[in-house]
């Protein structure tokens, strides 16, 4: 019991996701001994659930992946395993016999009326019913520390991830920007397709707009304003992809962080933004627009750097029409605007 309860300090004092489930991890296989040990992530997207497996024992070791930014290599449907499947429409653990006797069990870590993560053990046919008990309390806390992180890093109007998180989000998407020559890419399907080069592939940030929003909050007030926000939201978790963060950036404006893609990708996925949201009839109000300007992320980028050029690009949408998508980079080489200056007397170039 103090071993217990001494792991569960160690977790209860994480604070980040990926810590969380190494924390996870070393608690499983210290006081259980499972022969294998899966954490997989889930991922609803518009036509299935998508797991990712994010920490665990494989046949090369222990393996601890970044839970804030799935890679696609260890990602697959969720159809492609039977019990995984069988646990995300039970919405309860499932169990199967190995051949060898084992007994393979899946926990769902549950938020409202679908799973979060799933906890995929193998354990030995002699595992004793007390540590069954200690198991399942020890996974259910899990998800309340879980549930607990996933409260204070969301913006309680829409539920996206809220400003305080997106440093911390952006930092390590920047980390990878002179790697993504190594990640993989599914421009419109969730599955890995070819690898692409630095060259082709590059995370993107979009500065999302809505269009005339004060004109919403003068004519029908902010209760149904607010109602706009959370269905723009909405519409944004079913427009991008699964692994795209998203964020309310403060008032109507919205910020998304586009996983490897070429630009003809990014414009493809903001497009079809643009265009569910102007599709969408907002209760009372009618219809309304999103401008959206967005700029690659760069290695020696800060936030403010790449912010500051999407801004630039979105200024130039609602300047231009608004309703439209605009790209920096593109501005940039077609002489709409002009390279901004470093603050080191250097010139950015693209």
């Amino acid at each position: 019991m103090l071993q217990l309860i001494g792991h569960i300090v160690k977790i209860s004092a994480r604070r980040d996701r990926t810590e969380i489930n190494a924390a996870m991890v070393d608690a499983l296989l210290k006081l259980f001994s499972p022969r294998r040990l899966t954490i997989h992530r889930c991922y609803m997207t518009k036509r299935k659930m998508v797991v990712f497996a994010c920490a665990g024992v494989s046949p090369e070791g222990r393996f601890v992946r970044n839970a804030y930014l799935p890679d696609r290599h260890y990602c697959q449907p969720i159809s492609n395993n039977p019990l995984l499947a069988r646990c995300a429409r039970e919405m309860s653990v499932v169990m199967e016999t190995q051949h060898n006797g084992d007994h393979r069990l899946v926990f769902p870590v549950m938020s409202q009326d679908h799973p979060l993560y799933m906890v995929d053990l193998v354990l030995s046919d002699d595992f004793p019913a007390d540590q069954r008990i200690s198991l399942m309390g020890l996974i259910e806390y899990f998800g309340n520390h879980i549930a607990l992180l996933d409260y204070g890093e969301a913006d309680t109007l829409t539920g996206l991830l809220s400003r305080k998180t997106f440093d911390k989000h952006l930092f390590e998407l920047l980390g990878q920007a002179d790697s993504d020559e190594t990640r993989f890419l599914g421009t419109h399907s969730d599955e890995p397709l070819r690898r692409k080069n630095s060259t082709d592939s590059c995370h993107w940030l979009a500065v999302c707009d809505i269009d005339h929003f004060k004109q919403v909050n003068d004519n029908f007030g902010h209760l149904i304003g607010d109602e706009v926000l959370i269905m723009i939201a909405q519409v944004m978790r079913q427009s991008f992809r699964f692994d795209d963060q998203l964020f309310r950036f403060g008032g109507e404006e919205f910020i998304a962080l586009l996983q490897p893609a070429s630009m003809e990708s990014a414009i493809s996925t903001l497009e079809r933004f643009r265009q569910d949201v102007e599709a969408q009839r907002f209760s009372r109000v009618g219809h309304v627009t999103v401008s959206i300007g967005f700029s690659q992320l760069l290695p020696n980028d800060t936030p403010t750097d790449v912010i500051d050029r999407a801004d630039e690009a979105l200024y130039y949408a609602k300047q231009h029409g608004r309703n439209r998508i605009e790209s920096y980079e593109a501005l940039i080489s077609g002489g709409q605007l002009t390279a901004r200056d470093l603050n080191k007397g250097e010139v950015e170039l693209f």
